[in-house]
């Protein structure tokens, strides 16, 4: 028995050391030369604990340029951990990146997730030294919940009601932002979204009709100034989650304001990319980061 209960220590012990440990990239069967780290926590608001996953290159001259990428969901739902698989990807091309956690509703609303996506921004700069990257080359990608987060940290640098917690001496700014199907007006999406009306009044604590002030102040669309990032928006043209005009009126605007933004458009897309689809948007991802955070030359 005593024998027994030393094997389950021992077993746990392992068990605890892989969930906090670095890990190699062969581990997530992909090449050598990535170090994945999960589990680091980057902020505590309300005792939740907030963590996210890191892929990092094992060598290398560096300081690397680092990418944010932030999960989907309906802001109810989703976890990090979907987006491993791309940082690894990311760690290959010569990025730091990391997938996040964040509130959810609707234990959480707005703009809890906004908060709690800058503060991983900050978390990066504050720990720049360690990981090895660049505190000035920072990006960030997500996608339809996601999506709209990342839009939302490209045109809301410095403004105090969405810091949030952890490392306010840093920067929450990010150098860069690609969409994909995320929303940017949530004043236009109920009767254009099959789920808007189950998700918006999660997220915002009420309808449109109740709460209004919160859906337009929520929507990356009204935040849109000359100071705003570049920005790469994703749409197909048969999203029926979020309406391909969302990306339309997204880059417009940031057009308008002089600021870099592109759209790629899908024709025949739906909500989720697969086959030719995900890898015309995925290699435009990347050309897009390649372009705007890494120095010419490297």
């Amino acid at each position: 028995m005593k024998f027994l209960r030393v094997v389950i220590a021992l077993l746990t012990f392992a068990s605890l050391v892989s969930t906090i440990a670095p890990l190699r990239a062969a581990d997530l069967a992909v090449s050598e030369g990535v170090v994945f780290e999960r589990g680091l926590e980057f902020a505590n608001p309300d005792n939740q604990h907030l963590q996210l996953d890191l892929a990092r290159p094992e060598k290398g001259e560096g300081p690397f340029p680092a990418i944010v990428c932030i999960h989907g969901g309906g802001f109810r739902a989703g976890t990090r951990d979907g987006y491993d698989k791309l940082c690894l990807t990311l760690a290959q091309h010569g990025y730091v990146a990391v997938t996040v956690t964040y509130r959810l509703a609707p234990a959480y609303q707005f703009p809890a997730a906004v908060q709690d996506c800058k503060a991983a921004v900050r978390w990066l700069r504050a720990n720049a030294a360690k990981y090895h990257l660049d505190p000035a080359r920072i990006g960030t990608m997500g996608g339809s919940a996601g999506g709209h987060l990342a839009l939302f940290l490209g045109v809301t640098a410095g403004e105090p009601s969405f810091e949030g917690e952890g490392h306010l001496d840093q920067s929450s700014a990010v150098n860069c932002v690609v969409s994909y199907y995320g929303p940017s007006d949530f004043t236009q999406s109920y009767g254009k979204s099959v789920d808007a009306h189950e998700v918006l009044p999660l997220f915002f604590g009420g309808n449109l009709e109740q709460k209004r002030r919160e859906h337009i102040v929520g929507s990356p669309l009204y935040w849109v100034t000359p100071k705003a990032a570049p920005t790469l928006c994703i749409h197909g043209t048969q999203d029926k989650y979020v309406a391909h005009e969302q990306a339309v009126w997204m880059v417009d605007r940031l057009k308008a304001s002089a600021v870099e933004a592109e759209l790629l458009t899908l024709e025949g897309a739906g909500h989720g990319f697969k086959d030719a689809d995900a890898e015309k948007a995925d290699a435009a991802m990347l050309a897009f980061f390649d372009r705007h955070l890494k120095p010419a030359g490297k």
